[in-house]
């Protein structure tokens, strides 16, 4: 196709049929899923899993695009023009008579509000299957203690079962980009029903709102968390946010609650 490629949408495209079926076959998509895809490019991805699944909305920001898009002539597929991030969660869901699940080429300046927007702001969720760069899939799986272990880590792994399932070669998209790409799988599951993940979320931006520094002096610094830093024994105040696991920041924040 000839298409004037934005780099401010982080455009970058596959063509590669054995890649893309793959990507689906990832997800674990059946005739019974609904899929929302998340940037539809030139729809060979959104081709791919229309195939495989029930029903496909798909979402592309640039309407530059729609012509192409509407001309495939996908029967169980809709096309929404727009910035997601624009729709509220409510408007999307309209979309999905029950549960669904996300597939996406994710652009780096999109991949984690993107990730929040949903495991926060839904129960309807079954699973997201992302391509990202490989240095976010990283921070993604990564684990206490090491250098990419964070926010993002921690609230993803809080949600869900995450694994990266490929690697991706840059030299499979169209601009090629500067970096390499992986597969992320999240299952979603409820291990934490009982914890309002926003309030969560918070207090993990609180602990991590300074990595450098110890976990008191970051809580101390927030009206909503600084009145409860008495609970903590000096101990584990004075440990950075990076030492601890998931479990040991649940209970923490269980104690804290």
């Amino acid at each position: 196709m000839t298409h004037n490629f934005k780099k401010k949408f982080g455009q970058n495209f596959i063509s590669d049929k054995n890649l893309l079926n793959a990507i689906v076959d990832d997800a674990s998509i059946t005739n019974d899923d609904e899929v929302l895809e998340i940037g539809a490019g030139e729809g060979a991805l959104t081709k791919a899993i229309s195939q495989k699944a029930k029903e496909v909305v798909s979402y592309e920001i640039d309407s530059d695009l729609k012509q192409t898009l509407l001309s495939l002539n996908l029967p169980n597929t809709k096309f929404i023009f727009g910035d997601i991030m624009d729709f509220e969660i409510g408007e999307i869901e309209k979309d999905f008579s029950g549960t669904y699940s996300i597939i996406a080429n994710l652009p780096y300046y999109i991949t984690s509000p993107i990730i929040f927007k949903f495991l926060n702001g839904t129960k309807r969720l079954k699973s997201l299957t992302i391509m990202v760069q490989k240095e976010v899939a990283q921070r993604i799986i990564a684990k206490a203690g090491s250098k990419d272990y964070g926010v993002l880590s921690i609230m993803v792994q809080f949600h869900g079962d995450v694994a990266v399932t490929r690697m991706v070669s840059r030299n499979m998209f169209y601009p090629q980009p500067n970096v390499d790409s992986s597969v992320v799988h999240i299952k979603v599951r409820e291990k934490y029903s009982d914890i309002d993940s926003n309030k969560f979320y918070r207090f993990i931006q609180t602990c991590f709102s300074m990595r450098r520094k110890t976990l008191k002096n970051n809580l101390s610094h927030s009206a909503e968390f600084s009145p409860l830093i008495e609970k903590l024994d000096e101990k584990t105040l004075l440990l950075r946010a990076e030492n601890f696991t998931i479990e040991q920041f649940i209970k923490i924040f269980k104690h804290l609650s």
